[in-house]
């Protein structure tokens, strides 16, 4: 068989599943409803953060100078690339730790592979891609788990440490802070654009370049004063996302449209109308919960719920430590870092969106 032949033989990474990336999420009003049935969790001193409330990872006192911070994200590929794919998973997995404040000191695998279908070669490729994405992290794979699987699935459990100082929550923003948007936003329509092979290759470069990019700023952002709190923005949109902080901390947060970062041509994909099917998921599960400008139409609403796959760190601080907060996001090559609104005392909701 030549190269050529099974090149053609190998079927899309992307064709193998229903979704790809954080869009494969259940929908956050479902999700609700499974978890209310949840046991109450036996009160533990040690506990810092867990189930109760929308943050990112649980995170476990130690002793007075370290607590540990687990968490655990997979999903099915958003790309076709193996090596890209294990890339951006781990790198995703990887950002809840950075979320809280925190530092990744290692991971396990977690994989699932249709193995009779998928060249073992290409599964390789994805497991050495989590671990390169690790490995820059400065938290080596120690093992994991993996079953043959319908669809391919890869992703970590991951484990970090920070100062239980350091921890950084959604339930503590206060109002008059600043939100601060570490990554430029537009994943999901470049993975809608992917499928659809309507993707250029420099746009697919940029795509990788965000989403492998670790979110390395949190782990110092932590350390100021005027940072109280953090999220990382990935499934349930830039939207979803900062409902989240603002309602945990009973605020109204104000987003302002025009300010918000966009990945190369998004605006314009999206207005040709590759969108995902979990931007409309999304805001049929918390829409009721978000005041939108009448200026703001249906692709920028589409717009502000799509999915991001390892998107940047949404940022609650004092307005005096915004310039300090920018300054650590350029400084780990975050070029496009910005301040996209306010937090207010709780209103009639908890979102509102302007566009000026």
């Amino acid at each position: 068989m030549t190269t050529m032949e099974a090149s053609q033989q190998r079927p899309r990474l992307t064709s193998l599943s229903h979704g790809g990336g954080c869009g494969c999420k259940i929908a956050p009003g479902v999700l609700s409803g499974l978890l209310q049935s949840m046991p109450a969790m036996q009160a533990l001193p040690q506990l810092m953060v867990g189930h109760e409330s929308s943050d990112d990872a649980a995170v476990y006192r130690l002793n007075d100078q370290q607590a540990l911070i687990a968490t655990t994200d997979f999903f099915m590929p958003i790309v076709d690339d193996p090596y890209d794919f294990g890339r951006i998973a781990a790198t995703n997995a990887l950002s809840d730790i950075y979320a809280m404040g925190g530092t990744p000191i290692m991971a396990l695998a977690l994989v699932g592979m249709p193995i009779n279908v998928l060249p073992h070669e290409d599964i390789a490729q994805i497991l050495n891609g989590g671990a390169s994405a690790c490995a820059a992290a400065g938290a080596p794979v120690v093992g994991g788990h993996s079953i043959d699987s319908v669809e391919p699935i890869y992703g970590l459990a991951a484990m970090g440490l920070a100062h239980p100082d350091h921890i950084r929550r959604n339930t503590d923003a206060q109002a008059g802070d600043k939100l601060v948007l570490g990554k430029a936003l537009g994943v999901g329509v470049y993975s809608a654009a992917l499928k659809k092979e309507a993707l250029t290759p420099a746009q697919y470069q940029a795509m990788i370049a965000s989403t492998t990019q670790l979110n390395t700023p949190g782990a110092r952002l932590a350390t100021l004063d005027g940072v109280h709190a953090m999220t990382d923005v990935t499934g349930f949109g830039l939207l979803g996302h900062a409902l989240e902080l603002a309602r945990e901390s009973g605020l109204t947060a104000r987003l302002q449209a025009h300010n918000l970062p966009w990945l190369p041509d998004v605006p314009k994909l999206a207005a040709d109308g590759l969108l995902t099917g979990a931007s409309a998921r999304n805001w049929e599960s918390y829409g009721h919960d978000v005041s939108l400008d009448p200026a703001i139409d249906d692709t920028l609403r589409a717009l502000l719920c799509d999915p991001q796959t390892s998107g940047g760190l949404l940022v609650a601080c004092r307005p005096d430590t915004v310039d300090a907060v920018l300054a650590q996001f350029h400084q780990d090559g975050m070029a496009q870092a910005a301040v996209i609104g306010e937090l207010h005392e709780a209103g009639s909701c908890h979102i509102e969106a302007v566009t000026a």
